[in-house]
């Protein structure tokens, strides 16, 4: 019976210890670097992208399925083809009155 015992608080051990490795393991490969978001920055720049493209639904100006969004690390990125460059300037505004958004890249081309 004692070595049953001795047996259990082995393995008990065992996986105590492989599930705080784990976490240590997980913990620094959710961190940020300056190529790689943490994951709540992640979590916050989806967020914003989500903001921006439904921001863009609801303008008359801009053509929200013409205009790509991308977010990493709060900098908005915007792509894609505008029929003006009203509507391109636009994008621009809507995106940077987007809370959480730190800079937008407008890459958008008017044809």
């Amino acid at each position: 019976m004692n070595s049953l015992k001795s047996s259990l608080k082995v393995c008990a051990l065992v996986v105590l210890c492989g599930s705080s490795l784990g976490l240590v393991s997980l913990q620094t490969g959710c961190a940020a670097t300056p190529t790689k978001e943490s994951t709540g920055e992640f979590v916050d720049d989806s967020t914003i992208t989500a903001k921006v493209k439904a921001a863009f639904i609801h303008d008359e100006t801009v053509k929200a399925f013409d205009v790509s969004v991308e977010t990493f690390k709060g900098t908005v990125l915007l792509s894609g083809f505008v029929d003006t460059s009203e509507q391109r300037s636009r994008a621009a505004q809507i995106a940077r009155g987007i809370r959480g958004v730190h800079d937008v890249e407008n890459k958008i081309t008017v044809k």
